[in-house]
């Protein structure tokens, strides 16, 4: 099973994201948890994506597809704008206080310790990141 949507790179069609997402885990047959924290994962992704892929002002495309097989299901989230491998991010320490702490990074703490396995290629000039779950791996602490 495969689904496919395209957005632009506007906040305000996060809805439409997150309706694809319940879409397609009640056709995956995905259980209600997995499927709010896939829409957790996915929506800060895509956030990324868009708040920071295409220059201020510009209109881009983020395109993401969903597929199942057996427990295995895949996202891949690709756009043409600027190149960057969320991936090679440092981890964040989630051990020191909000005031010691770096500005960001908080968002793909979370799709890491969601997904089972992310990977980032950038390929005819675009970024691709695709993230995985198995439908039976248990998603721990968040942070």
């Amino acid at each position: 099973m495969q689904r496919t949507i395209e957005l632009n790179n506007d906040i305000a069609e996060i809805p439409q994201l997150s309706a694809f997402i319940d879409s397609f885990a009640e056709e995956a047959g995905l259980d209600f948890s997995l499927t709010m924290s896939l829409n957790l994962a996915m929506e800060e992704a895509v956030v990324n994506v868009m708040e920071y892929a295409y220059p201020e002002g510009t209109v881009g495309k983020v395109n993401i597809s969903a597929s199942a097989e057996g427990d295995d299901v895949e996202f891949v989230i690709s756009d043409s704008g600027t190149a960057f491998d969320p991936t090679a991010k440092d981890e964040v320490n989630i051990d020191l206080g909000v005031e010691d702490r770096q500005i960001g990074g908080l968002g793909i703490h979370l799709v890491r310790n969601i997904m089972d396995d992310i990977k980032y290629e950038r390929k005819d000039g675009k970024n691709i990141l695709t993230l995985y779950k198995n439908k039976n791996n248990v998603i721990n602490d968040l942070v």
